[in-house]
């Protein structure tokens, strides 16, 4: 150092020794732990139950969410067991199609223009194999169901059933009933739709019979989602997805008769006819539907992801896709802190400036607005509404512009915008 200068002051850096927890196995809290375990930042993955759970529902992957898993690893093997949608479409009960939309008119915007349709109960393994063989530094805790926490300026001593855990964050991803969640004291906002949905599984093929691999049903009374989804093998499985009134009984609503007779009602227009008569079914479930958003995603050193975060119908496919965005964009953030001693308060601020409001003016605003237009009943707004989105499919450039929202795109950039 040169005589008479100054020593430079430099910032010590805190580097976290204890390990980030995350609450939950599901889809989100096995990519958080992924992506936080490839960026070499310890992990403690804690589960309440005894293996991954078989959750039936979601199973749809937009553009940039299949980009991101494909980054992590697993991108290969989705694809291997995934079934590739290019096309979705908005039916009427009565008409049949009344637009079609081609995600190749994003080729230029993605390597992915397509959904990949792949349960969630064939993606959990997936990444659970991918951590077991390439990330030493997350440990599985099966088993561990968490009792409670407190956090502190260092960290958050975490009780799980198996024994008290010292965490520098801990993430709940542990559904929309969340523990974290509820001991943050943090509020859910928002509201639970009257009716419920039911969901049923056939393997009878309404791809013969021109059903695009994604499509919405719209009718005032008989509305659905349908989407092809992999089986043990071809032809796949056909789910269908409807609204059941608030007052009528579940245990009516799942009897076998029932179901065959709202499948045949849905499926008016392609007067699908089984051999024999009726639909072979797999599955059949019934479950309440939710729009309801937590009033901060992060505070101090605990943090919400997921569906502990946020819930919405499954109209569109988004809340899935909406849980893995929360953990790639968390995790990189924390990779930070791990790694340079960055300010955490800063990054997790930033994280639910970023994901909480693209959730409610994304995720929320356009799957109430597809629920709403699958089930309109004035006769004139529903008109109004499908002839603009006939519209829209018939125009390149209208069309381009809609599948950048649909797809998701246009919000994951829209949150990476916020500074």
């Amino acid at each position: 150092m040169p005589v008479g200068a100054r020593p430079q002051r430099t910032r010590a850096l805190t580097i976290p020794r204890d390990p980030v927890v995350i609450i939950g196995a599901g889809p989100t809290g096995l990519t958080a732990a992924l992506a936080l375990g490839l960026r070499g930042v310890p992990v403690v993955l804690a589960e309440a139950e005894p293996a991954l759970a078989h959750d039936l529902r979601a199973g749809s992957y937009h553009p940039p969410t299949i980009e991101m898993l494909a980054a992590l690893g697993v991108g290969e093997a989705m694809h291997q067991t995934g079934i590739v949608v290019p096309i979705w479409q908005v039916r009427d009960r009565i008409e049949g199609v009344v637009a079609e939309f081609d995600l190749s008119l994003l080729r230029d915007e993605t390597p992915f223009p397509y959904r990949l349709h792949l349960e969630q109960h064939r993606l959990t393994p997936i990444l659970l194999d991918r951590i077991r063989r390439a990330v030493p530094d997350v440990e599985l805790r099966f088993g561990a169901r968490i009792e409670g926490f407190e956090q502190d300026l260092n960290g958050v001593t975490v009780q799980l059933s198996d024994g008290p855990l010292r965490a520098s964050f801990l993430i709940g991803c542990d559904g929309a009933r969340s523990t974290v969640r509820r001991g943050l004291g943090t509020a859910f906002e928002g509201f639970t739709w009257d009716d419920r949905f039911l969901v049923a599984s056939t393997t009878y093929d309404l791809g013969a019979l021109g059903f695009a691999g994604a499509g919405y049903v719209a009718d005032p009374t008989h509305w659905a989602a349908v989407f092809h989804v992999p089986d043990e093998g071809p032809p796949g499985l056909w789910r269908i997805a409807y609204g059941i009134a608030p007052e009528e009984d579940e245990a009516e609503a799942l009897r076998p008769d029932a179901i065959q007779s709202r499948l045949r009602i849905v499926l008016e227009h392609s007067r699908a006819a089984p051999t024999g008569g009726a639909f072979p079914l797999n599955h059949a479930s019934v479950y309440k539907v939710h729009q309801r958003v937590a009033a901060r995603f992060a505070t101090g050193r605990v943090v919400l992801a997921g569906d502990a975060a946020h819930v919405n119908n499954p109209l569109g496919g988004l809340g899935l896709n909406g849980g893995i965005h929360d953990a790639v964009n968390l995790s990189e953030k924390l990779s930070q802190v791990f790694s340079e001693g960055a300010d955490h308060a800063a990054l997790l601020d930033l994280y639910d400036r970023q994901r909480r409001p693209i959730n409610v003016q994304a995720v929320q605003a356009m799957s109430i607005r597809n629920k709403r237009l699958l089930q309109e009943t004035d006769p004139a707004i529903r008109r109004e509404r499908l002839d603009e989105l006939r519209a829209t499919a018939a125009d390149p450039a209208r069309a381009r512009a809609y599948l950048m929202n649909t797809s998701m795109i246009n919000s994951v950039r829209e949150a990476a915008a916020i500074a």
